[in-house]
């Protein structure tokens, strides 16, 4: 399916029948195409660059699809690397985390840091970061095979 080329974000890169890749939604999922193009919010004199995930209900495109800034899509790409990395060793935790010490980690970017968390807060936590564990380990392999290619890309640029 063509994404449409009229709306704001304007595409530059784009991946058509992104619906057919989409992880375990392979060949059922909503998100049609993915696209890095000029930022739907870009202002007079001012370009940002931007990722978006376009979603089509079938009748039209829908409101739900998502345009992100490089930066957050490769903060979110830090997150998931770090967490994938945590639950390897989480088993050494009785709850699969320290109640006492929830931070996981401190990653320390231009300014400041991204400081991953079990959310303690969540008053399900024991149930959920048990689920969470779980589909984790279960889509290990579409998770593992993207950060393979990751980190091939990335070791090709030098990086």
């Amino acid at each position: 399916m063509k994404i449409p080329r009229q709306l704001k974000h304007k595409p530059v890169i784009v991946v058509e029948d992104y619906d057919k890749i989409d992880g375990k939604l392979a060949y059922g999922s909503d998100a049609k195409g993915i696209s890095l193009g000029l930022a739907q919010w870009n202002e007079r004199g001012k370009v940002d660059i931007s990722a978006k995930i376009w979603r089509y209900t079938g009748e039209k495109w829908s409101r739900q699809s998502e345009e992100m800034p490089f930066h957050r899509v490769l903060d979110l790409s830090i997150l998931i690397a770090r967490s994938k990395q945590y639950f390897m060793e989480a088993y050494r935790h009785e709850k699969l985390y320290d109640p006492e010490n929830p931070l996981i980690d401190t990653i320390g970017l231009q300014g400041d840091a991204i400081r991953p968390a079990v959310d303690i807060e969540n008053p399900f936590i024991d149930e959920d970061i048990k689920l969470f564990a779980q589909a984790l380990s279960q889509d290990d392999e579409l998770i593992s095979e993207r950060l393979k290619t990751l980190s091939s890309i990335l070791k090709e640029m030098g990086y």
